[in-house]
Formats: C-alpha cells, sequence, structure tokens
C-alpha cells in the first residue's frame, strides 16, 4: 500500500519525511507542507537545555516549583493536584517521555523562548516557527473559543509549525550531537508506543515525541535497526478531528512510518 493510501484509508491527509542518517536517501510525502508542531515542539526545547548545560548557562540540578497558577491539565506535573519541585533535568524528562506541558512551561521560562528559536536558526530550520510554551498556544484557545473564531492552535500559519522535512533535519543535527545525549535517552522513555513504535518489529529501537490536538496527530523519531542503521522519521496528520482517541490513525501514523523505511532500505 502506498504512503498516501495508508492514511486516506483511515479518513486522514498525511505528511511524512523519512531520512537514513548519515546518507543522502529519503523518501516523502508533502514533506514540505506546513504542519502544526503541537507537542513535538518540546523536542527542540529539550535540545536548547542541553546545549545550554553543556555550555555550563543551566545547572541541571536547579529546581522548579510547580504551583496551581502553573498546572494546565493533562499528564504528568500538568495534572497533579498538589504543588511539588523538581530538577530542571527532571522538567525534560517529563516534558519527553509523558508530555508534560507544565513541565515544559518551567523549561521554557529558564531555556528562553528567544534560544530556541536561534537553536533552529542555526540548524538551517528556517519554516519552522515557535510560537511560546504550551502555556501560550493554550492562551490562544481560550481566547479563539471565547471569540467563537477557528483556532488559531490548527492552523500552522498561525501557531507553532515545521514542516516534516525539516523535523528530521532537527533528528539527524539531535543524534550527531555529542551534546544531546540526554535528549535522546528522555525520546526513548517516551511511554507513548502507539504511533512510531507500534509499526516496527520488538528489535527496532524507537525513540521519539507525540503531538496530539483535536484533528492532529504527529509523531517524529528515530528508529535503529539491530544491524545499527537508524532512521530519521517525521509523520504529521489532519483530520478525524470528532474525537481525540482514534487508534486506526495511531496505527497507520507507525505503519507509514514503517513503510517509508523499508523503502529506505531496500
Amino acid at each position: 500500500m502506498t504512503l498516501s493510501a495508508i492514511f486516506a484509508a483511515v479518513g486522514v491527509r498525511g505528511f511524512l519525511h523519512a531520512h537514513r542518517l548519515g546518507s543522502p536517501d529519503s523518501v516523502g510525502l508533502d514533506e514540505d507542507s506546513p504542519v502544526v508542531l503541537a507537542s513535538v515542539v518540546k523536542v527542540p526545547l529539550a535540545y536548547e537545555f542541553a546545549r545550554q548545560v553543556a555550555a555550563g548557562l543551566l545547572d541541571p540540578a536547579d529546581r522548579v516549583h510547580v504551583s496551581a497558577a502553573d498546572r494546565l491539565g493533562g499528564t504528568g506535573s500538568a495534572g497533579f493536584a498538589d504543588d511539588v519541585s523538581y530538577s530542571l533535568r527532571d522538567a525534560a524528562l517529563l516534558a519527553l517521555s509523558v508530555s508534560d506541558n507544565t513541565a515544559a512551561d518551567l523549561l521554557f521560562d529558564r531555556v528562553g523562548v528567544d534560544n530556541v528559536r536561534s537553536l533552529l536558526a542555526e540548524l538551517g530550520l528556517t519554516r519552522t516557527t515557535v510560537l511560546g510554551a504550551p502555556r501560550d498556544v493554550l492562551r490562544t484557545i481560550i481566547e479563539d473559543t471565547d471569540a467563537g473564531r477557528p483556532l488559531r492552535a490548527l492552523d500552522p500559519l498561525r501557531t507553532s509549525a515545521t514542516t516534516p522535512r525539516e523535523m528530521t533535519a532537527l533528528l539527524s543535527a539531535l543524534w550527531a550531537d555529542e551534546a544531546a545525549a540526554s535528549v535522546r535517552e528522555w525520546m526513548s522513555a517516551q511511554v507513548s508506543w502507539h504511533r512510531l513504535t507500534a509499526g516496527f518489529p520488538p528489535e527496532v529501537a524507537v525513540a521519539g515525541k507525540t503531538g496530539t490536538m483535536p484533528g492532529i496527530r504527529n509523531e517524529i523519531g528515530v528508529a535503529t535497526y539491530p544491524d545499527g542503521a537508524e532512521y530519521a522519521v517525521a509523520v504529521f496528520t489532519t483530520g478525524g478531528g470528532e474525537t481525540l482517541r482514534r487508534p486506526d490513525i495511531d496505527r497507520a501514523i507507525g505503519e507509514a512510518a514503517r513503510t517509508a523505511v523499508e523503502q529506505l532500505r531496500s
């Protein structure tokens, strides 16, 4: 089945880019189209955090405090009932492993939104934009909902956005950077195995980060085969917005990722 047919079978539009690390070989489907980052934004955030730690600009053991005013609701400390504190490196772990929005907010406060933008510019990712932290995107949702207008958060031209090709370029840089070893470990600890990871056999290790909003399901990551070959994959979908729970779309993301990588391997 073709990549476009995999997505069409579950009623969504798919955008994909797969690239073998260390090689010019790649496979794509609308790979230069703008797409909404959603929680995938936490990958460049964690990357910039790791770079600042390596440069001695941040102490990973410094602690942040989560109060009621910080909690957005959702996974991790974002949904806690009580106040808690943790280190900056644990904030990064929470942001990538369980997509904790509050941990990401607090990390953005220390790392700086402008510094994340500078990292993207340094890497030449000129089509990747970061509106701000998760709380900033949530603010636009509240404003647009109250005003009864279309959500900016679902429009890649008006919110944090990227392209699949730029995300595999980000992953390529991240996997080649010794200062980013911790980021690769945190991505390997992600608890969501229902998209990219589910598409590959168990002997293939997958480190990734999902992103989810109404009608938007994403994941970027690197699949490492037993022979040592590594493949950066970025998959984004739009459609199927009637419910957040669509396991058929999740499976299609994994199937499309595996199909693209198999094309590269052949």
